[in-house]
This record gives C-alpha cells, sequence and structure tokens, in this order.
C-alpha cells in the first residue's frame, strides 16, 4: 500500500503521542494508541487524568512527555484543537495528524503558520497503518 508523503513523514518520525488518549478500549483514543504499539512504535499517551494506557506511559500534557515526541496523533473534540496546538508548539513538537473528526481549521492555519506539519482532512492512522482491533 502506497502512502501520502505526509503519511511517510509523520510515521518516519522516532517517537509518537496520542493527545485525547483514552483507558476505553472502545474510544478511538485508546483503539490509536494500540495501533502504534501493534506496530512496536514507541508511543506516551496525553490526558490530564490518566497516569498509564494499555501500558504506556500517560502524562498530562505534551509539554511534560520527555523527548518531546515529534509526532502528535489528535484524537479530541475540535473544541480542544486550539489549546492543544498551543502545547505541541511550546512543546517542539514537528507534526501533528488529525485524526478524523478532531480537525479544526483554525487550529490546523495555526500549527501550519508555526512551522507544523500537518495533516488533516485526510484517512486516520488505524487506516494508513493497519489495525486488529483484538
Amino acid at each position: 500500500m502506497t502512502r501520502p508523503p505526509a503519511i511517510e513523514r509523520f510515521l518516519a518520525q522516532p517517537a509518537f503521542a496520542v493527545v485525547g488518549a483514552s483507558a476505553d478500549r472502545a474510544k478511538y483514543g485508546n483503539k490509536v494508541l494500540r495501533c502504534y504499539r501493534q506496530h512496536d512504535l514507541p508511543v506516551v499517551g496525553v490526558h490530564p487524568k490518566l497516569t498509564t494506557v494499555e501500558g504506556a506511559p500517560c502524562h498530562a500534557r505534551l509539554q511534560d512527555v520527555p523527548g518531546p515526541p515529534r509526532a502528535v496523533s489528535i484524537v479530541a473534540p475540535p473544541a480542544a484543537a486550539a489549546a492543544i496546538v498551543a502545547d505541541a508548539i511550546a512543546a517542539g513538537c514537528k507534526y501533528l495528524w488529525f485524526q478524523p473528526g478532531a480537525e479544526d481549521a483554525a487550529a490546523s492555519a495555526t500549527a501550519r503558520a508555526a512551522g507544523l506539519e500537518v495533516i488533516d482532512g485526510g484517512p486516520c492512522l488505524l487506516v494508513a497503518l493497519g489495525f486488529r482491533d483484538v
């Protein structure tokens, strides 16, 4: 399967974070995190109230993640997008992938203006990488 260049660049990064990680296995914030783990990619969760998700460490915000992760999947309501983008910029993240349903045009524009590469309006990580809901 051939992926668009922006997705290839995103997936070539050395570390990932999932903003909106969830302990609920039925939610996409959990599925996206599990997808990274199924493909043996280093991932952390970002959620203000959780410390682990599916065995991966979870941090309150991107600025709290050691590293920081260069590539971030966003699985959160669009109303939270502006704050997530501000956090990503402050943390030094370089790539953002708004998963379907999390997109916000103004937040994407802000991220691009700050020099981040943004994927939005496209496929989800689960499709791009392949996910087994087991």
